[in-house]
């Protein structure tokens, strides 16, 4: 201890704290600069700055106690199979969730208390709460969780939320009646609340009807041994159930990345059809592209678990020096296209700095004066000096978010050109001042991987769903400078990185990331080569089981969602899926069509 730092020795002040809190001996604290999240055991708390700043402190202290409460109080496979399929009523549930947890630990621990509170300011800082004119501008989840916190521990909102608060309390207190104070009476049941919970969501109109599989899983369901070992776990080692997957933090994240893990539940394949794993080359999934049909209302997405997707960044993906061999592969295609690049980069920058020039109002009474009509003073003097006024220019501080198809089907030159738009796309951009994320998706295994194993040994249940173990890369964060994440792009180049493709889910994810910036306007690209394709998970379900869920989430965004959506299909019809989208058969056309889309964005107006 005594050669530790002072952050060193406050981690490992907070490891012990948690696994006090948790009874978990086994979890573990490690900072992050990204959002706050779980993987097994491993809790990756906000860092607060070398200089340990009271404010940062409390934060990381309060995240630390959410996740730590979430691992003592919360059954996660109760909470996926009790979940509504709805996204912004499995939204509301997976925040009013999260209430409940923290309040176990805010009524009994005032310091645990305290911590929360400044978790929350921290959460609430990025909330559109605090920018709201209108009712319509609060967002359900935020408003809902914030009344639930004041019924379930008396705690007063935010001073920051208290005014976007009441421009929406009205509404809801009419809707849901003594439903909170009825859920603060259940609090330490989690199936009784989250039942009630479900009352709630039918009262505001978000879900039409209780979940059929809530009422048979309280009897055993799919699952007859989960009533009688959630029981056996909650005594000994409860943990294990909640702690062994990848899970978004505790945080306003949870509003979109809530939905990957709700929406999501588990799929599985037959041995003798499955994909043969050992050469990636002979695996390449089939673009089915099937017919569509309309979406049955009782249509529910799951994964059979998600305790084994991930959540990367791409240098752990690889050492160093294979990073850097991959990226000088990439810059060796570059260069044949050099001429190209120059010149997309070049016409995305002009016509986005067009919007940023300066532009006057002429011939005014006062103002600056207009050096070039002076000559006609000096010609007429009689003739009055002209003025001009810099006109207001209006230019949305604007994040973009590409998100990129890494399945085996993009292996080759499509991949390639992607990668290489990516590069450009991140680096103009850049130098206009937007920024830029980009991801990617695809699956860590070809046969289900650990999914399909857990399958297997729990006895093949029929219909189990998404049955792969999801692989989510981040090639580079929207605020990190691109040279700092150039080399990471390489990483598409790598054989094996590149194998099934889960749409729905990858957009969700992409989603949620957009909705926690502050920017004014938010743009998702999506780059894709077709249809959804996990042989894993069609093999064991309908053959429209992921098309269909990847229909419902592009529905979402489009219509409800803040964040403007645009697709490009390469050699694959996409514009059957997205509203906003184009096709192209050359993967050459890729930068030029990149540039027209994301310029048409910016010039047009917000969705």
């Amino acid at each position: 201890m005594a050669d530790q730092s002072p952050l060193d020795r406050f981690r490992t002040a907070l490891t012990v704290t948690a696994r006090a809190v948790a009874r978990d001996r086994e979890l573990d604290i490690n900072w992050t600069s990204e959002a706050p999240s779980q993987a097994g055991n491993t809790v990756r708390v906000p860092m607060p700055g070398r200089k340990l700043e009271a404010g940062p402190v409390a934060a990381a202290r309060g995240v630390a106690d959410s996740f730590a409460l979430k691992t003592r109080h919360h059954d996660q496979a109760l909470h996926r199979r009790t979940r509504p399929m709805e996204p912004i009523a499995g939204q509301v549930f997976d925040t009013l969730e999260q209430v409940r947890y923290e309040a176990l630990g805010a009524n009994t621990m005032l310091g645990t208390r305290a911590n929360l509170a400044a978790a929350l300011d921290r959460r609430i800082a990025s909330d559109p709460i605090l920018r709201a004119e209108r009712a319509e501008d609060v967002p359900l989840a935020t408003a809902l969780a914030l009344m639930a916190r004041e019924a379930l521990t008396g705690e007063a909102p935010p001073e920051n939320a208290a005014a976007g608060l009441e421009l929406r309390r009205a509404g809801i207190e009419a809707a849901i009646g003594d439903d909170l104070a009825e859920l603060a009476e259940l609090l330490s049941d989690q199936r009784a609340f989250s039942q009630k919970m479900i009352g709630l969501l039918q009262h505001l109109e978000l879900v039409a009807t209780e979940p059929e599989d809530a009422s048979q899983d309280d009897d055993g369901g799919d699952e007859p041994e989960g009533d009688e070992e959630n029981e056996e776990q909650d005594q000994e080692d409860q943990p294990s159930e909640s702690d062994a997957r990848t899970e978004a933090a505790p945080s306003e994240d949870t509003d979109g990345e809530g939905d990957d893990d709700g929406d999501a539940e588990g799929e599985d394949q037959d041995t003798e059809s499955e994909p043969g794993e050992g050469e990636p080359d002979g695996m390449m999934p089939v673009r089915a592209n099937r017919p569509w049909t309309e979406i049955p209302d009782d249509f529910d997405y799951r994964a059979f678990t998600t305790d084994f997707d991930e959540v990367v960044a791409a240098s752990e993906l690889c050492d160093e020096e294979e990073l850097t061999r991959l990226r000088a592969y990439l810059d060796a295609q570059l260069k044949g296209l050099q001429g190209v690049v120059t010149k997309l980069a070049n016409r995305l920058q002009r016509r986005l700095m067009a919007q940023q020039n300066r532009s006057w109002d002429f011939d005014q009474d006062e103002g600056l004066l207009d050096a070039a009509r002076l000559a006609r003073v000096v010609v007429s003097p009689g003739q009055s000096l002209s003025y001009k006024i810099e006109r207001e220019q209006q230019f949305k501080d604007t994040v973009v978010t590409l998100l990129i198809d890494n399945s085996g089907s993009m292996r080759g030159r499509p991949i390639s050109i992607a990668a290489i738009s990516a590069d450009v796309m991140a680096r103009t951009l850049e130098r206009c001042g937007v920024k830029t994320e980009i991801l990617g998706f695809t699956t860590r295994a070809w046969k289900g991987g650990q999914s399909r194993e857990q399958w297997l040994a729990k006895g093949k249940a029929a219909n189990p769903g998404r049955l792969n173990d999801l692989r989510h890369i981040v090639y580079k964060q929207a605020d990190e400078p691109w040279r700092r994440a150039r080399r990471n792009l390489g990483l598409m180049m790598r054989e094996g990185l590149l194998k099934e493709n889960i749409d729905g889910e990858a957009l969700l994810w992409a989603h949620s990331r957009l909705l926690a910036r502050t920017e004014d306007r938010r743009v998702l690209m999506v780059i894709s080569d077709g249809a959804p394709v996990d042989d894993s998970t069609l093999s064991v379900n309908n053959a429209g089981y992921l098309e269909q869920h990847l229909r419902k989430v592009i529905e979402w965004i489009e219509k409800k969602s803040p964040v403007q959506l645009v697709a490009i299909g390469i050699g694959h019809d996409v514009t059957r899926y997205y509203k906003r989208a184009v096709t192209i058969m050359d993967a050459e056309q890729l930068g030029g069509t990149m540039i027209e889309q994301l310029a048409g964005l910016f010039e047009g107006d917000d969705k």
